[in-house]
């Protein structure tokens, strides 16, 4: 019996479906990510205009930046759009690898490019590659694979001129963020928390703090965060997305997720 390859955690692949219309405000964007249109339309808006996408288009966001996002589907039918999502330790492995493009300009805002044959084919092997299959916890491709597919698309969309930005020292919030993420179904403590960063439970309160944020405050994030994402796989019951997220009770998942979204989990199953 083969045992189960490790999770690569430094990319990921989603599919976005939805049969109704849904606007997500203030939407954060934790990781560069680019989104390739299938069916529908996407809209984003910022205080500086709105950029739309169409099937077809592809649309790169860099991390750390905030939208109101409008996802459209087509008259009858569903919005549908694959997302590649780049964690900063890959981005910094990239640009060790690839030096050359250490002068090109690192996209600021939402950027575009052409989905023609060689970015098909290189964003297709690369979402093979991370999702994982229905039914599965976790991808079957190595760890290897996983990186040199992921690092193709970065390395196409360099030559395109669109480079997302080397990573940088994270905040103590993004690094909670990031620590939780990896299980947000989990009953995650301060002080556990703490003690992975080899901390005391007052100094992480303390570098929190300072940053304007608390431990409970970066874990309801990661939990809802989550949620959107999952809520937006139409194979997963609202149930399951609620325990996936370390919700007990379906009312408080529901009441948390209007209180942040401004709609119910149902909204997004008709």
């Amino acid at each position: 019996m083969h045992s189960p390859l490790p999770s690569f955690l430094d990319a990921s692949a989603q599919t976005i479906s939805s049969a109704v219309r849904h606007q997500v405000r203030t939407a954060m964007v934790r990781d560069d990510l680019v989104g390739w249109v299938m069916a529908g339309r996407k809209r984003l808006v910022t205080p500086a205009g709105e950029l739309q996408f169409s099937a077809g288009d592809v649309f790169l966001i860099p991390r750390l930046t905030q939208w109101d996002m409008l996802n459209e589907p087509p008259a009858g039918g569903r919005y549908e759009a694959r997302v590649l999502s780049f964690a900063p330790g890959l981005l910094e492995r990239f640009h060790q690898r690839f030096g050359q493009f250490a002068a090109t300009p690192a996209v600021q805002a939402c950027a575009s490019t052409e989905a023609d044959d060689d970015f098909v084919a290189s964003f297709s092997h690369a979402f093979q590659a991370l999702k994982p299959p229905q039914g599965e916890a976790s991808s079957t491709a190595s760890a290897a694979m996983c990186e040199h597919r992921t690092l193709e698309v970065l390395l196409l969309l360099a030559e395109r001129g669109l480079v997302f930005a080397p990573a940088r020292e994270m905040s103590w919030a993004e690094r909670v963020r990031r620590l939780v993420g990896q299980r947000p179904q989990a009953p995650w403590a301060l002080a556990e928390v703490a003690q992975a960063f080899h901390l005391s439970a007052s100094s992480l309160q303390r570098r929190l703090a300072e940053e304007s944020a608390s431990f409970s405050q970066c874990m309801r994030e990661v939990r809802l965060e989550t949620a959107m994402a999952l809520l937006q796989d139409p194979e997963l019951q609202v149930s399951e997305v609620a325990a996936r997220c370390g919700y007990d009770s379906h009312s408080r998942f529901s009441a948390a997720f209007r209180e942040r979204f401004g709609f119910a989990p149902s909204h997004l199953r008709p």
